[in-house]
Parts: C-alpha cells; sequence; structure tokens
C-alpha cells in the first residue's frame, strides 16, 4: 500500500471529524481554571474581570477597616458559567488573598503550591477508581497569572522564590499590573530586565520552549515569549472615546484604552490567552503538569494500587 496522497475518486467525509468535534464541545461544554497570584492592589480581580467581559472575580483585595489583611494565604475560588456562540465555559478564577502582603513572607508560596498538587490528587483518585466517571470533574489550574508590581526596578525575591518553585508543576503567565503608572521607556526596560532575571533563575514560563512541536509553534511562541511579561492595565468602566465606548482607566492626562494595543498589552494577553492558546494551555496542564505529578504518584505508590484518601498522600516535595 502506498503512502503516499493521492487525488480522491470521489468524497469520503474525514473532514467532518472537525465538526463533529465541534458539536461535542458545545454540547458538554468545558471547564478552565485560573488562578490569580500578586500582592494586593494590584488589580486582580478588575482584570480577570476584563478579560472576560463579565463579573467572574469577587473582589478580595479591597479590605475594610474593620477586617485585618490575612496572616497566611488564603485560596478562594468562584465559578461562572459563560457561554458564547454556543460554546459553554466553566470559568473558575482562584484568589489568593493574602499572597506577598506580610513583612515576612518566607514561603508563602507553599499554601498555594499545596492547593494546585491537591487538585492532581483530585483528579488522579477518580481516574484511578475502578468504575471511574466517563467525565472526572476538573479543577486542576490551567493558568497562574502572576501579577508583577509596576516598580520599574527588578523583581522583588518572593517573585522569581514563586515562580521558580511552580514554574515545574503549573503554567505561569507573568504580567506588569497597573502598567500604566511607567512611561513607555520605564516599560520597556523593565519588561527586558524581568525577562533577563527570569533567564538567569532558570525560569521558564509558559510558553515553555520544550513544549513547541514544531517551526511554526516556535516562531508564534517566539513572539509571545518576546512580548511578556505582559504590561496590562484593566478598568471595568466605559468611556466615551472618537465616538465609540470603550473600556478605559482615566488618569490626569486622559483615558488608558484597555484594548488599545498602543497604550498596553491587554488585548496581546487577552488574544493569547483566550483565543490563540486557551486549548494548548489545557493540553500542557493535561499532558505534561499532570502526567509528572502521576508518573511519580504511582511510582512511589508502587503501581496503580489503590491511593489511601488521607493527607500522608498529599505531595510534599513536588
Amino acid at each position: 500500500i502506498s503512502c503516499r496522497g493521492s487525488a480522491l475518486l470521489g468524497y469520503i467525509g474525514i473532514d467532518t471529524i472537525i465538526e463533529q468535534m465541534r458539536k461535542k464541545t458545545m454540547k458538554t461544554g468545558f471547564d478552565f481554571n485560573i488562578m490569580v497570584v500578586g500582592q494586593s492592589g494590584l488589580g486582580k480581580s478588575t482584570l480577570v474581570n476584563t478579560l472576560f467581559k463579565s463579573q467572574v472575580s469577587r473582589r478580595s483585595t479591597g479590605w475594610s477597616r474593620d477586617e485585618k489583611i490575612p496572616k497566611t494565604v488564603e485560596i478562594k475560588s468562584v465559578s461562572h458559567v459563560i457561554e458564547e456562540g454556543g460554546v459553554k465555559m466553566k470559568l473558575t478564577v482562584i484568589d489568593t488573598p493574602g499572597f506577598g502582603d506580610q513583612i515576612n513572607n518566607e514561603n508563602c508560596w507553599e499554601p498555594i503550591s499545596k492547593y494546585i498538587n491537591e487538585q492532581y490528587e483530585k483528579f488522579l483518585k477518580e481516574e484511578v477508581n475502578i468504575a471511574r466517571k466517563k467525565r472526572i470533574p476538573d479543577t486542576r489550574i490551567h493558568c497562574c497569572l502572576y501579577f508583577i508590581s509596576p516598580t520599574g526596578h527588578s523583581l522583588r525575591q518572593l517573585d522569581t522564590e514563586f515562580m521558580k518553585h511552580l514554574s515545574r508543576v503549573v503554567n505561569i503567565i507573568p504580567i506588569i499590573a497597573k502598567s500604566d503608572t511607567l512611561t513607555l521607556d520605564e516599560k520597556t526596560e523593565f519588561k527586558q530586565r524581568v525577562r533577563k532575571e527570569l533567564e538567569a533563575c532558570g525560569i521558564e514560563c509558559y510558553p515553555q520552549k520544550e513544549f513547541d512541536e514544531d517551526m511554526e509553534d516556535k516562531s508564534d511562541n517566539d513572539k509571545i515569549r518576546e512580548a511578556m511579561p505582559f504590561a496590562v492595565v484593566g478598568s471595568d468602566k466605559e468611556y466615551q472615546a472618537n465616538g465609540k465606548r470603550i473600556l478605559g482607566r482615566k488618569t490626569a492626562w486622559g483615558v488608558v484604552e484597555v484594548e488599545n494595543p498602543n497604550h498596553c498589552e491587554f488585548s496581546l494577553l487577552r488574544d493569547f490567552m483566550i483565543r490563540s492558546h486557551l486549548q494548548d494551555l489545557k493540553e500542557v496542564t493535561h499532558n505534561i503538569h499532570y502526567e509528572t505529578y502521576r508518573a511519580k504518584r504511582l511510582n512511589d505508590n508502587g503501581g496503580l494500587h489503590p491511593i489511601s484518601s488521607g493527607q500522608d498522600t498529599q505531595e510534599s516535595n513536588l
């Protein structure tokens, strides 16, 4: 049998597989779980709300005077079903109030690492059940947005420690929050400095070079890597500009247009995260990060034996 492509004598219909997959996805919908990490006051909730054009993230950074800032990192999650063009997405936003807010932030990334791995553990327990569910609920973190403070200087030790420990277990996308506080020159210099510091520390954010599948992937992803960290501005307020309603942030010198690429890189982040790489974020989570966790757990457990449910089974060294 020849493996070479040849002219078909008639239509078979193998191209309909794409339409079949689309119909199935529209019926079942899909999960997408985002974690937001960074100090209070960096606009984490506002940015997520702006990305998905709805109030999907509750504001956990606006502490009232009666409330104390958490002494340790708390993990809060909220889920919403968003529908667009007949496609349903269950979006879960995991917030981390208290992260980086203390005087002593030593090891404050540990509760976050524990939470991420607990989600892998949940999925694994469902997967190794003899009578497993047809569709396992997916609570695994597909993307971690790491908010860098717009100091214009260099990364804090906390930033590099967090990304160093967690870039191997979750897809991290670093962003410079409230970037309108920097001038264009400061922004450019800060971005370059952050990239150099990440490289010097051996931190590889998403999309990771080793997972580029072909030259087209590499070319597309190189452009993204060169743009990181994305300097963004989030806003849920509308203003009038050039006869159009636009999302923006009012400053003393005018309105910063969120979706204007000349003003900030919000649209670049959104297009990358949602319109071109959302499926890849899910696949890298499943095929790389989860697979690494799974292999280690099953190896430590001596093969495919039932996994006990106690906390002692939780990973401690990943």
